[in-house]
């Protein structure tokens, strides 16, 4: 069986472990789309550290939980978005305004919604957390 989605299951994953209670969760197989979701959330303060452990095949993630978060998931399928659209897609994956965040892949990188509707642009969303 393959997997479909590393990104979806790396968030479940994550959201398991949150809900649990577990202070660690290990992502794999690793990739640099997960790691710069995590490096976003871990700037908007839903997660502590994070390291990538070499294991000699995809790698794994160690991920540092802290309690933040409520529920996080992958957006599927990936919509595009302009920069004026952010508050249907908020309304639809977030349970209130101004609570949680949008992750979105722009022309100039990953960045919460509110960065990118500050910056102007547009993109594709990537997943959601709050």
């Amino acid at each position: 069986m393959s997997l479909m989605d590393p990104l979806a299951n790396a968030l479940n994953h994550v959201s398991n472990c949150e809900s649990v209670g577990k202070n660690v969760a290990y992502l794999k197989p690793a990739s640099k789309l997960i790691g710069r979701v995590l490096n976003v959330m871990q700037d908007q303060g839903y997660i502590g550290n994070f390291e990538y452990i070499e294991d000699g095949k995809a790698g794994v993630y160690k991920v540092d939980l802290i309690g933040q978060i409520n529920k996080c998931g992958a957006v599927k399928p990936r919509f595009a978005v302009k920069n004026h659209d952010f508050e249907k897609f908020e309304k639809r994956y977030l349970p209130a305004k101004g609570f949680g965040l949008l992750i979105v892949s722009t022309p100039k990188g990953l960045m919460t919604h509110d960065e990118a509707r500050n910056a102007g642009v547009g993109g594709r969303l990537i997943s959601y957390i709050y």
